[in-house]
């Protein structure tokens, strides 16, 4: 069950990201800090790219595949979670169109991006905690050694949740951490 475990693990960088999300709009929504664009725009970066070219795709084209072989009652939940990814996807278009128009037209813009981001973070955590408590320990229970070999091999294509082509999403989450302040980054107070 190699795969949960990479599973976890993107699920913790993605997490992180969000909350460090969270911490830079608190900042800007109380006045205590200005919009980093170039910050905003990595973190988008990465919870568009990772999610919807490294961790969606496995999961919709291997795990969800096995378990639907296997739990067929489980249709409902893989439904819900597939619908999540591809609202996940338009989510975050969205999202970048909201730091674009912020961006142009300054801090008028900033309330209608704060909304789009809020309603991602909020989705994200949701979908997150789905596939933690309901899809993963279902998995666990009901899936025996052997479904697990091809499930575990697909995964270990990308077991560190940072990967991509030429470590890319390694580098970006890199700079993402090195740009926030702490307590969610070493960058500057």
């Amino acid at each position: 069950m190699k795969a949960i475990d990479i599973i976890h693990a993107e699920h913790r960088a993605l997490g992180a990201v969000l909350q460090a999300l969270c911490f830079i709009l608190d900042g800007v929504r109380s006045g205590a800090r200005q919009p980093d664009f170039v910050l905003l725009e990595a973190m988008i970066t990465y919870i568009t790219d990772v999610p919807d070219k490294l961790h969606h795709p496995k999961e919709d084209e291997v795990l969800f595949v096995k378990i639907l072989d296997v739990i067929p009652e489980a249709a409902a939940l893989i439904d819900k979670l597939k619908h999540e990814h591809e609202q996940g996807a338009r989510s975050t278009l969205a999202l970048r169109d909201a730091l674009q128009q912020y961006k142009q037209t300054g801090s008028n813009g900033f309330a209608s991006f704060d909304r789009a981001a809020s309603t991602y973070i909020e989705s994200s955590w949701n979908h997150l905690g789905i596939e933690e408590k309901e899809l993963l320990p279902l998995a666990r229970q009901r899936l025996a050694p052997q479904d697990w070999a091809g499930i575990d091999a697909a995964f270990e294509a990308n077991k560190d949740p940072w990967s991509g082509p030429a470590g890319e999403y390694k580098a970006l989450f890199s700079r993402i951490v090195n740009m926030v302040p702490a307590p969610y980054g070493v960058g500057p107070g």
